[in-house]
């Protein structure tokens, strides 16, 4: 089967939508889950005297899922925090070349930390780390930081691929990095 280029783009765009998509649904249910055992250990406390001694360690996994996620939502979307001093120190003329640049950089950054995270997930499987508190296997929550580098790995390659899937970014509020 032989595509055009149009239509690797369109496929490129709808992978990009999923992840986003998958990231959104995660961040935000894990965010939800976050806030019900917070509330939960708050309100009994204050109704019995005693909290739920396992929220904080489910209140830490949920934050793990959030932020993990989230970076690929802050990605998606062009609101990762960044140093902004610097944007006008290069012509603009380079701008598609430093975008590449950054992207492929961002994109192999990635990829390096999913790898080295899985070979941490490897070792805490291999060990049979527990958690005190739920007495449960740690390597399952920890398996989310490859996961989700490994995602912001394919996002970047696209986005090193097919710069003009790139959100765009803004500089100030009157003008954009990008053009549009």
């Amino acid at each position: 089967m032989i595509y055009d280029l149009s239509q690797i783009n369109m496929i490129a765009k709808k992978i990009l939508n999923k992840l986003t998509l998958i990231e959104k649904w995660i961040t935000f249910t894990a965010f939800l889950v976050l806030i019900v055992v917070m509330f939960a250990d708050v309100a009994i406390r204050e109704l019995s005297g005693t909290g739920l001694h396992w929220s904080r360690q489910i209140g830490v996994y949920a934050n793990l899922f959030v932020v993990m996620f989230g970076l690929g939502v802050a990605s998606s979307e062009a609101a990762h925090l960044r140093p902004k001093f610097a944007d006008h120190w290069l012509p603009v003329s380079w701008n598609p070349i430093l975008e590449r640049f950054q992207e492929g950089l961002m994109c192999l950054f990635c990829l390096l930390f999913s790898i080295v995270a899985t070979q941490v997930v490897i070792e805490t499987f291999n060990d049979d780390v527990q958690s005190i508190v739920l007495r449960i296997a740690i390597w399952p929550f920890q398996a989310i930081i490859p996961i989700a580098f490994f995602m912001a790995s394919i996002r970047h390659l696209i986005y090193t691929i097919y710069p003009n899937l790139r959100p765009v970014i803004p500089i100030n509020d009157d003008n954009f990095l990008k053009e549009t």
